[in-house]
């Protein structure tokens, strides 16, 4: 059973945005207390069956702490599992589709023309840095950092490559909230790695 206490999504009030695999309740909690305020699961490796399992852990483990859940690619798993929110991408469920299963919905953009027509509850900016996670997609640099603060009409989250040796030009390019995949999932001290990330972000 999936918790009831949902705290939803509201993701004009959320700065610091984890992208991660599946990964023990221990992980998660420890970034939560550091500051992380979303959780994205993003996980390819496993079966439907396995993968809406370990979605219910981690949803049990975010409604306590009180963080919205958002589920990457799988509208219909993220039903299930009692999630806030589902995250496309550019070549994935169309976002009218995704929407259909009444969740809100966030969207990666790339480009200019992306951010423009969006028409989401959040769009992620990006890769801003060349990261391992998106091989194949070039970075769009501080650039598209500075267009989406002069001209996105909803929460935006800059993404990509983002860690703690460049959040700061990242923040000075105009984000008020970041999304990050390895600078947090790979750090020794997961919770000291969220804490550092956000407060660059206040």
């Amino acid at each position: 059973m999936t918790s009831s206490s949902s705290p939803g999504l509201s993701p004009e009030a959320r700065r610091l945005y984890l992208v991660t695999p599946v990964r023990p309740a221990e992980f998660l909690e420890a970034a939560i207390r550091g500051g992380v305020d979303v959780v994205q699961i993003r996980e390819r490796a496993l079966s439907d069956r396995a993968l809406l399992a370990a979605l219910e852990e981690a949803r049990e483990v975010t409604a306590r702490l009180g963080v919205p859940l958002v589920v990457n690619d799988r509208p219909d798993l993220a039903v299930l599992a009692g999630a806030d929110a589902v995250h496309v991408g550019q070549d994935d469920l169309p976002v009218e589709a995704a929407g259909r299963f009444g969740l809100p919905v966030g969207l990666s953009t790339h480009a200019p023309g992306e951010i423009n027509v969006a028409d989401v509850d959040y769009i992620g900016v990006g890769p801003v840095y060349a990261t391992p996670t998106k091989e194949g997609r070039p970075a769009v640099g501080l650039e598209l950092v500075r267009y989406a603060a002069a001209n996105a009409r909803m929460p935006w989250f800059a993404i990509g490559g983002i860690d703690r040796t460049n959040v700061e030009e990242v923040v000075a390019a105009g984000a008020t909230r970041i999304a990050v995949v390895r600078a947090i999932a790979d750090a020794a001290d997961p919770e000291a790695a969220a804490r550092e990330l956000r407060a660059a972000l206040a």
